[in-house]
């Protein structure tokens, strides 16, 4: 007759084994794994001593001996956890960065296949959604208290700036120095000093007045003003725009809806003109952000303030919205009647070699039968009076989509916190 760990301890199942063989059982098979999936981090000393201990545990359980088997127990688990002790014990630096890392790498993830946050640079989209405005007060203008900066910036993102000239000088030109989320625009003045405004090249442009005349030789020039010391080149506010996440994934299940607010890269668009490379373009970035006016297979032809397609009006809520003028779609940010949809300024258009929507009657067709990826689709801004788009570079690929604005982040008092529409 076979006494302690005997035949019947073998073939009958756990839950019929008292608790100390069971809870011994499990820790013979928990060290056996530990060793196997640990294999490569411990040292060969340190595997030889837990599986000197584990086959003592096994010897006691064989003979039936309880406290043997307890102690035992005790010493395989206390030299598994001394092993892991030396191997994976990480100083406070190493655990932070460890997570600071982790989180960069799911953030990255996530704005590379699920959503990207992308900020408005320009008043193209307005009212729909605000780009970044400057207001230039004056000499006498005075920011207001601390306390107010910071409920404005929370609130609204206005900051306020007061940049004096130190020298007589004008800006002779500027580049676009934007990173991530930060639109910059760096100003260079004749006596090589530099400024960089958090503002896109258009609204730098106005407020320096960059202006493109011709000179009497034919050539194309650049006039700006001109500053003597002590004038004031900004004293006023500078009012962020909003920040959007943009959807990177639907346009992989579904076909882009006419009318709705999307966003598309500038790759192989000649968004700055291409007949004078001085022309800027509106936003100094490599993503624009429109509404959708134009799918493949459309012909679209603009009756002031009306967008039409193949002769229709588009009825697209998004679009009828801009058409209609009603709300705050009836005047612009400077209390200017809004047109609607209407042609492209010819001056501007002059700039493109192929600008599709300039006279009365110019139909703009899109191509519906192209090879993957060159399909074509039409971006205007709902604030057509302030947009370089489709109307003047043409239409935007299928390569080019990124993917619809999906909610507006902040700033939260700018009207449009919430899903974009």
């Amino acid at each position: 007759m076979m006494t302690g760990y005997d035949l019947w301890d073998l073939l009958r199942p756990n839950f019929l084994l008292p608790g100390w063989k069971k809870e011994a059982k499990h820790l013979v098979k928990g060290a056996k794994k530990f060793v196997h999936y640990k294999r490569d981090l411990l040292p060969e000393d340190r595997i030889a001593e837990i599986e000197s201990r584990r086959m003592d545990l096994k010897d006691a359980l064989r003979r039936g001996d309880r406290k043997a088997t307890e102690e035992a127990g005790k010493h395989l688990q206390d030299t598994c956890e001394r092993a892991t002790s030396k191997v994976f014990v990480q100083s406070w630096w190493e655990e932070n960065l460890e997570v600071i890392f982790v989180a960069l790498v799911v953030a990255l993830g996530l704005r590379a296949y699920v959503v990207q946050p992308f900020r408005i640079p320009t008043g193209s989209m307005q009212p729909t959604l605000n780009g970044i405005v400057i207001r230039n007060e004056g000499p006498d203008f005075k920011a207001p208290w601390i306390g107010k900066k910071a409920w404005d910036f929370v609130f609204s993102g206005k900051t306020y700036h007061k940049i004096i000239s130190d020298a007589d000088k004008r800006p002779t030109h500027m580049r676009d120095a934007s990173w991530f989320l930060f639109t910059r625009t760096e100003v260079t003045f004749s006596d090589g000093s530099k400024i960089k405004l958090p503002a896109a090249t258009g609204e730098v442009t106005d407020l320096l007045g960059f202006k493109r005349v011709e000179m009497p030789d034919g050539r194309t020039g650049v006039m700006t003003k001109s500053y003597k010391k002590g004038d004031a080149i900004l004293n006023g506010s500078i009012t962020t725009g909003d920040l959007v996440l943009v959807d990177r994934i639907s346009y992989h299940f579904r076909r882009p809806k006419r009318g709705e607010v999307f966003v598309f890269d500038t790759r192989a668009l000649p968004t700055g003109g291409d007949v004078h490379p001085e022309l800027k373009d509106q936003s100094g970035g490599s993503h624009y952000i429109k509404r959708l006016c134009g799918v493949p297979g459309d012909a679209l032809s603009i009756d002031e303030p009306d967008l039409l397609n193949h002769g229709q009006i588009v009825q697209a809520p998004g679009i009828r919205r801009v058409a209609e003028r009603e709300g705050k779609y009836a005047f612009t940010y400077d209390g200017e009647p809004r047109r609607g949809y209407h042609l492209a300024s010819k001056q501007n258009a002059a700039e493109f070699r192929h600008a599709p929507l300039v006279e009365q009657g110019d139909v703009f067709d899109l191509k519906a039968d192209a090879p993957p990826g060159l399909r074509e689709y039409a971006a205007l801004g709902d604030n057509t009076g302030n947009s370089l788009d489709s109307r003047y570079w043409g239409p935007v690929h299928e390569y080019n989509l990124v993917g619809p604005g999906w909610v507006s982040l902040w700033p939260f008092g700018s009207g449009h916190w919430g899903k974009i529409r």
